[in-house]
């Protein structure tokens, strides 16, 4: 017997006395849980998202429409970036002011290729405001997620306020739980036993965030 049998068969045991016209899972506890704390207008939203990026020690930038595209070359030049990993269905007006070599998100490309990439530059599929979180579900402007924890640094494009909500529970509504979601506050950090900070360690050591309004 497999361990995966196993399991399975002290859950059927587990529930053997279980009636089949039981309360549902999700329907047996109550869970009123709050959708927002306080009452913020939309402009107090993005704001707070803005300073609980910043307290996770990502960059924040703004930026319109028209500008987001020198907002981009900007920090790519910067950086000192050669090249950019690009989502395959990234607008390509938002590189159209760089002449950086452009590496496409590709399925045969490798860790070590993505490796020797400067930088990765996506959208999102949503924005926490009160826990400074992205998220990216791999839709087709942010790519596979190895293109987003391979290259060093990360250009994150969220459109404000469309993308921007309060709390978790308004972002999981927004979300597919069967899609590959990666949720992003700040750039990767951990701790040694000493309590010394190391960033970069299981992703971007650098998390810059386009605040875009007017897209």
């Amino acid at each position: 017997m497999s361990s995966r049998d196993l399991i399975l068969a002290r859950v059927r045991r587990a529930l053997a006395d279980v009636p089949r016209d039981d309360t549902p899972y999700d329907q047996a506890f109550e869970r009123g849980y709050l959708r927002e704390h306080g009452d913020r207008s939309v402009e107090q939203t993005v704001e707070l998202l803005a300073e609980n990026l910043a307290d996770y020690r990502a960059q924040v930038h703004r930026s319109d429409a028209d500008g987001l595209a020198a907002t981009i070359a900007g920090l790519l030049a910067e950086r000192g970036s050669t090249s950019v990993v690009v989502p395959t269905g990234l607008d390509p007006e938002w590189l159209a002011a760089t002449a950086v070599t452009r590496v496409p998100d590709r399925l045969a490309g490798t860790p070590d290729e993505l490796d020797r990439v400067d930088s990765v530059v996506t959208a999102c599929a949503v924005a926490i405001a009160e826990t400074g979180t992205i998220v990216l579900d791999g839709g087709p402007d942010q790519g596979r997620r190895r293109i987003t924890l391979v290259p060093d640094h990360h250009i994150c494009v969220v459109r404000v306020p469309a993308q921007v909500v309060s709390s978790v529970p308004q972002g999981l509504e927004r979300l597919d739980p069967a899609r590959p979601l990666t949720w992003i506050s700040g750039p990767s950090a951990t701790s040694d036993i000493e309590l010394d900070r190391v960033e970069g360690v299981h992703g971007p050591r650098t998390l810059e965030v386009v605040l875009v309004s007017g897209e």
